[in-house]
């Protein structure tokens, strides 16, 4: 199992609002970069969801539930072959117990080659064992 850590401006769709939904499709993705962590998606992986904006925080965990899919808004292959926009399914797991804000984990030198860090504009990433393992730790997740 693998962990990702998504963005989303919670104005826009916050994580009180999957648990209220109680599942969404993740959409919206087109950096080349991020849309690569989406199609490495697999049942069962687990995602950090990070509130961007003035919140600057891991706020809540959620499990993706089925296959990457193409955006049917943005159908269309890469020239590798692959889906060009993908989109996934998520369902909330359970909220921080206490948010982790970008301060904390700037602080923290384990963290200084994430991308969450070093790549501000990054939308979705994957998330190394040890920095998951410390994520988690530090939200009560």
């Amino acid at each position: 199992m693998s962990t990702f850590l998504v963005k989303t401006e919670p104005g826009e769709y916050s994580f009180a609002r999957l648990v209220a939904d109680k599942a969404c499709v993740w959409d919206g993705v087109t950096n080349p970069a991020a849309c690569k962590s989406m199609r490495a998606m697999k049942p069962g992986d687990e995602v950090l969801v990070y509130h961007t904006g003035d919140e600057r925080a891991v706020v809540g965990l959620a499990k993706v539930s089925g296959p990457v899919q193409a955006d049917p808004e943005r159908p269309g292959l890469t020239a590798a072959g692959e889906i060009k926009y993908p989109v996934v399914p998520l369902v909330p797991l359970r909220a921080a117990r206490q948010p982790l804000t970008l301060e904390a984990i700037k602080a923290d030198d384990r963290f200084a080659g994430f991308p969450l860090v070093t790549q501000g504009r990054l939308s979705v990433m994957p998330v190394p064992s040890a920095l998951d393992k410390a994520i988690r730790k530090a939200a009560g997740l």
